[in-house]
């Protein structure tokens, strides 16, 4: 992301700043390293040449502060009047080089000193090397005549500065780290929140889908067995109404017959019986040949029972088809609303299901980004903690230590800006009086 590769790039820049500093540092370090091991190489030259001249001369010094020590005897023997009068300027001014060399000594090691305790105090590596640096030059690098604290101010002041630009850096990364660290936080929570809501919608969404399809499954179910039941109800009603036909044609058939019998028995019986019932009361006629007319009444009542069997027969079938029929139409009807509000109900939840189910892919696809997302920022997260947080010191106290640092030098400065201002007024009083006496 842009925020990653301009804090590498930020990272760079102060790490190539760093790296110019150190490389500074250590060329400055490898000058006074030189210089130093050239002065030491100078008095230890010097030693050398004292060490061989000593002895060769040890003697003739003996000799000559006899010699010495006896005019010196008859000097203070025979003039010492005229010696007080005549040289008492210079012994005053050789009283002030001596004062002045003390002072300037004891200000020499109070820098030294003040130095030294800053680096013990804080640890600090480069407070220590500043010391020996001011240590070796105050010993080797002061000449006669000049300023004993301009190349020791300098290098102070050097440091000084260098601890400031090291605070301002500092500071700098302090806000830069402040400012990553709170967005870098804020982007988290939110890509979390993202990541929760995605994954909240995903788990609803295929909950619900998982019902929909148990919904879907259970109606397909019941829709199968619907049909296989109505498909045996058909069946069923089929074979009763065929039943039923065959029994009505062959009742109707019956009754048709035995209606056409009854008429044929009852057009020849009917007036033979008529004229029995009306001689019944007679004298019975002579023996002659007549018609069964008992007989015929006979068949003719059992015929007449057959037709009412035959028509009650006919009237049960035909009650029996009209209700089958329509207890098979009410039920018909009843499965066909059924199955059609089932249908409907497949149609509109498979349609919402596979809608779930495109919504979850999407949503899973997007908690994937956001997931990435997260992941490289939780990367980033972790590099600035590790930049920021993850160090044996905190920001505070660096700050502390390193203002403690500057206003140690800064008073080491102070020092030696006094002394220098009172050598400098002491020479200029020693020109002064020196004038005046001539």
């Amino acid at each position: 992301s842009n925020a990653s590769i301009e804090a590498k790039s930020k990272d760079i820049v102060n790490k190539s700043e760093e790296k110019a500093v150190a490389e500074g540092d250590l060329e400055q370090t490898k000058k006074t390293l030189a210089d130093g091991e050239a002065a030491l190489e100078t008095v230890n030259g010097d030693c050398m040449t004292t060490a061989a001249d000593h002895d060769a001369t040890k003697q003739g010094r003996v000799e000559e502060l006899k010699v010495i020590a006896q005019a010196k005897k008859a000097l203070q023997e025979s003039i010492d009047g005229a010696a007080a009068q005549t040289y008492a300027f210079f012994q005053g001014a050789t009283s002030i080089r001596s004062s002045l060399r003390t002072r300037t000594d004891l200000a020499r090691a109070e820098v030294v000193t003040l130095v030294k305790r800053l680096a013990k105090e804080h640890h600090s590596a480069a407070l220590a090397q500043l010391a020996s640096r001011i240590a070796a030059v105050q010993q080797f690098g002061a000449s006669a005549g000049q300023d004993p604290f301009a190349k020791v101010k300098a290098m102070i002041t050097e440091m000084v500065a260098k601890l400031e630009a090291e605070a301002g850096a500092d500071a700098t990364e302090k806000a830069y780290c402040d400012e990553q660290l709170t967005k870098t936080q804020e982007k988290k929570e939110e890509l979390q929140f993202d990541l929760s809501k995605l994954t909240s919608k995903i788990d609803q969404a295929s909950s619900r889908s998982v019902s929909l399809k148990a919904d879907v499954k259970q109606f397909q179910s019941e829709l199968a067995a619907l049909t296989k039941s109505q498909a045996e109800m058909d069946k069923i009603r089929y074979e009763t109404h065929a039943d039923y036909v065959t029994a009505k044609a062959e009742l109707e058939q019956g009754l048709e017959g035995v209606r056409k019998a009854l008429s044929i028995l009852r057009d020849y019986y009917g007036s033979g019986a008529a004229m029995l019932q009306d001689s019944a009361e007679q004298p019975a006629p002579p023996q002659k040949f007549s018609k069964a007319g008992g007989v015929g009444t006979s068949i003719i009542g059992i015929l007449e029972v057959v037709e009412s069997d035959f028509a009650k027969s006919l009237a049960k079938e035909e009650t029996e088809e009209e209700d089958a029929e329509s207890e098979y139409q009410k039920i018909s009807q009843e499965n066909k609303i059924s199955k059609t509000m089932k249908e409907q109900d497949v149609k509109y939840k498979t349609q919402e299901f596979k809608g779930l189910d495109k919504s979850i892919s999407e949503l899973g696809s997007d908690r994937q980004t956001t997931n990435s997302e997260l992941g490289a920022v939780m990367e980033y997260y972790g590099k600035i903690k590790e930049r920021c947080i993850a160090k044996p010191e905190t920001y505070e106290a660096r700050k502390a230590r390193r203002d403690a640092e500057i206003q140690g030098l800064k008073e080491a400065l102070t020092v030696l800006e006094q002394e220098t201002a009172f050598v400098q007024r002491k020479s200029r009083g020693l020109r002064g009086g020196a004038l005046q006496a001539r």
